[in-house]
Parts: structure tokens; C-alpha cells; sequence
């Protein structure tokens, strides 16, 4: 009788936890919610912020921590209580520096616990004007013949335009020459400038200067035709089967965020998403919303990691 009743007492404990832990998530949020933002546009997390306090009667605070590249955001928000009450809006700019820095002491997939992918968003391949080439075909044959006399820009070595432009040389065989910037904005003033002729920029930065037609854009690099330009080809259907490059964004929690908060988190947010207006709002900035479970994001996180991971090893790209 004694051995039974031992043996209940933890067993009781841990399903009166799990009852309050699920009270809990039936009251949340009791306060204001922060997101953390690394680099990257604070649009989703602003957008969706203000319709979920609209709902919950809670502020959604945005915080931008933007510089190390996203290794102060990060870290702010893995040290964050794991309660539901901090977030942080993840990208590709972590899955990449899981390989470019591999001594970083946080990682997503060990530090922290998914919620839900919230969009994603593809790359334009953008030319100055000045450059004859008006089809991916055409650029190549260009670079072939002028090896090593055509520049593209980029936000900085090892992010995801830089990385879209190694690709494209590897797969392409050119040689085709990286100049570096500290931001997408420069990297893209400079090519307005002439002083580079390629780039490969984050929809919602190209968007505008494609559709104003100070620039041409001559493909996407997503793997389908993107609903931000469906008049755009992809790079793959032109010439270069398998050729992908996307950016994203979602939510993660610092790890050991309960389940039934996780739980909650994720169905409040892509009930969100999947608004009308929230949809198009996104669409018309250059994202495209891909709500999904944890599970799924968890999954999409580590094919991600796994995708920049070979990507860097094969160009030899190291972290400057």
C-alpha cells in the first residue's frame, strides 16, 4: 500500500502540472507579448502583432535588435522566459549561420521550440538596365563571354542574396564577380547607380524598382513561379533545373515553452494569416503567407539548415 501510494505521488504531481500548465494557455496572454526582430523587415510580426492584441487585449511590442548580424536577437531571445511571452521572428539569416558560424552558442533547432512558419518570399534576379541581357539564357551567354567582368551585389557575405548569387554561378558555370555591401539598401542603390549590373534582392526590396522599371527582372529563384510576379519565370524553368533560393520568416519560443501554449500561439497566429486582408497586405510587399504547424515548421527548419549547409560547403563560402 505504501509502495502504491509512492509511486502516485509524482504521477499526481505531474498531471496537476499538466492540468495548470493547460489553464494556463486558456488564459493567455495575461500581459503584453514581445517578438524579437533580428535583421530583416519587422512587417509580419508588426502585422500580425496588432490584429492578435486586437483579439487578445494585449499589446504585441516589437523589439529590433538588428545588429551582429542577428547574433544579439538571438541571444535576447533565448534567454527569454520560456513562458510564452517571448518570441522570436526566425529566418534563413539563422539556418545559414548554423553553417557560416558553427561555433554560435544558440541554434534554432536546439534552443528553441517552433510555432509557425508565417511567410515566405522569393529572390528577383535584377539587371541594370544598361546590361543587354534580357533573359536568364542570355545572361549567362553574357558572363560566359566576359568572365570575370560582370558584378552582383549583395547585403553582405554569407546572406541569402549572396549565397542566391553563388548558386547561380556554380550551376550556371560563370564566373561572375561578388561585391559585398552592409545592407540591402546599399547593395541596391548601387546597382540603381550602375556601379554593379546584377543583383539578387528580397522581394519586397525589388518589388518596387521592378515594377517602377528602373530595374528589369528577369527571374525569380523560388522553385515555382511566385504570386508576386507570376509574369516571371523561375530560374530553374530557364535553363537551370533545381535551382531554388527562398527567404522566410516565422515564430520560434525559447525551448521548453510549454505545449499548450505552443499549442495556442500556433493556432492564434495562423487563424491570423489566414485573413483576407493580412494575405494581401503580405502579397502586396512581396510575401507570401505559409502558415503551418510546429511539427512542419520544425521539419522545414532543418531541411533549411541542411539546404544552406551544403550549399556553403560546395563554394567555400567561410564567414568574414
Amino acid at each position: 500500500m505504501t509502495f502504491i501510494s509512492r509511486l502516485a505521488i509524482p504521477a499526481c504531481a505531474a498531471l496537476a502540472a499538466g492540468f495548470m500548465t493547460a489553464a494556463l494557455a486558456e488564459t493567455f496572454p495575461a500581459r503584453p507579448v514581445r517578438v524579437v526582430v533580428g535583421p530583416g523587415s519587422d512587417f509580419p510580426p508588426r502585422l500580425i502583432g496588432q490584429k492578435l492584441a486586437d483579439a487578445w487585449g494585449q499589446q504585441v511590442i516589437v523589439d529590433q535588435r538588428p545588429g551582429g548580424g542577428g547574433a544579439i536577437a538571438i541571444e535576447i531571445a533565448a534567454k527569454g522566459s520560456p513562458d510564452g511571452y517571448t518570441w522570436f521572428l526566425s529566418t534563413a539569416v539563422y539556418t545559414i549561420n548554423a553553417s557560416l558560424h558553427p561555433g554560435w552558442p544558440y541554434s534554432l533547432v536546439r534552443d528553441f521550440a517552433p510555432v509557425t512558419l508565417l511567410a515566405t518570399a522569393t529572390f528577383y534576379l535584377l539587371l541594370h538596365p544598361s546590361v543587354p541581357a534580357q533573359s536568364v539564357s542570355e545572361l549567362i551567354q553574357l558572363a560566359r563571354e566576359k568572365p570575370g567582368q560582370l558584378n552582383y551585389s549583395s547585403a553582405g557575405p554569407g546572406t541569402p542574396p549572396h549565397l542566391a548569387g553563388e548558386m547561380f554561378k556554380s550551376m550556371a558555370r560563370v564566373n561572375i564577380v561578388h561585391v559585398p555591401y552592409k545592407s540591402a539598401a546599399a547593395s541596391i542603390t548601387d546597382l540603381l547607380g550602375a556601379h554593379v549590373q546584377i543583383s539578387f534582392q528580397y522581394a519586397p526590396t525589388a518589388l518596387p524598382h521592378y515594377r517602377s522599371g528602373k530595374l528589369r527582372a528577369l527571374a525569380v529563384t523560388s522553385a515555382k513561379r511566385s504570386a508576386t510576379a507570376p509574369e516571371l519565370p523561375t530560374i530553374a524553368e530557364s535553363g537551370l533545373p533545381g535551382y531554388e533560393v527562398i527567404g522566410w520568416n516565422g515564430v520560434h519560443v525559447p525551448a521548453g515553452t510549454p505545449k499548450p501554449i505552443v499549442a495556442k500561439l500556433s493556432k492564434d497566429i495562423v487563424a491570423t494569416l489566414a485573413l483576407p486582408d493580412v494575405r494581401e497586405r503580405m502579397l502586396n510587399v512581396g510575401l507570401e503567407v505559409a502558415a503551418n504547424t510546429p511539427e512542419q515548421f520544425a521539419n522545414f527548419v532543418k531541411t533549411d539548415v541542411a539546404h544552406w549547409a551544403g550549399l556553403i560547403k560546395q563554394a567555400g563560402i567561410r564567414a568574414e
